[in-house]
């Protein structure tokens, strides 16, 4: 089976709605994403409409997703502007549905990530990452990301940033 990433269209909030419920759904998802099924689930088609189009087309922010050969959505991964850093991106949402870990899904979706976050005259991409959360940390580490030093500390908990500097040929920086 074959996986191309792709961003999403903005009439795709359907898909973006169900990948989410199966993403917080996931055993990790306490550790690794700010909302819980049941919030998302209650949210209205208005919500969903507004997320897709705000992560689709022109908009500022990328959601990518990994699409099998047969239409399924398998991973996706979101690029928000910093919100302190001009020239960063940060890395949000990321996920791959069980079954399809291990197979280089989350390396081609960063890989996109940083191809467009070029494309944006970005330099650095960041995320942030549960102290917790090792086997997180380690794809990460694995895809480029290193640790900047900073621990982020909020309501739900300690996150390491991690960082991932790009080269303007498209290749991480050492």
């Amino acid at each position: 089976m074959s996986i191309a990433v792709r961003r999403i269209e903005a009439d795709e909030w359907r898909e973006v709605k169900a990948l989410r419920l199966l993403a917080l759904a996931d055993p990790a998802a306490p550790i690794a994403f700010l909302d819980t099924v049941e919030r998302a689930s209650a949210q209205p088609d208005a919500f969903w409409q507004d997320r897709a189009a705000n992560a689709a087309g022109d908009a500022a922010a990328a959601q990518l997703v990994a699409v099998t050969d047969t239409g399924g959505w398998v991973g996706t991964v979101t690029v928000l502007p910093h919100r302190e850093r001009r020239d960063a991106g940060l890395i949000v949402g990321v996920f791959v549905a069980e079954g399809h870990r291990g197979a280089g899904v989350i390396d081609a979706l960063l890989d996109a990530a940083a191809e467009w976050a070029l494309g944006q005259g970005l330099s650095d991409l960041l995320l942030e990452v549960h102290v917790d959360n090792e086997r997180a940390q380690s794809v990460y580490a694995r895809c480029g990301f290193v640790r900047s030093g900073e621990i982020e500390t909020a309501g739900f908990g300690r996150e390491w940033v991690m960082r991932r500097a790009l080269a303007p040929t498209g290749s991480v920086q050492a």
